[in-house]
């Protein structure tokens, strides 16, 4: 199973379980990501992401999305795409 770096946790909302994620490449919903720092990892699938409290499709390097997420993240986790 290959795995490639499509962005970096910058912040979590706890009471929502939303991540922001500052991507570095394309994202989008249905992907399967792996989310790992020194003390995160863990496997989902995509199922929600907003841009500025609008849903989207699909996220570009440069975005800062709100990932709906299903563990607890971590500032500087790095998010990388399942292929």
């Amino acid at each position: 199973m290959k795995e490639k770096e499509v962005g970096k946790i910058t912040h979590f909302y706890d009471h929502i379980g939303v991540g922001v994620v500052k991507v570095t490449d394309k994202l989008s919903v249905g992907d399967k990501i792996h989310i790992k720092g020194h003390t995160t990892d863990f496997e989902q699938e995509v199922v929600s992401m907003q841009l500025e409290h609008a849903s989207l499709k699909e996220a570009k390097k440069g975005h800062d999305v709100g990932l709906k997420v299903d563990q607890e993240v971590r500032e500087h986790d790095i998010v990388y795409k399942v292929v």
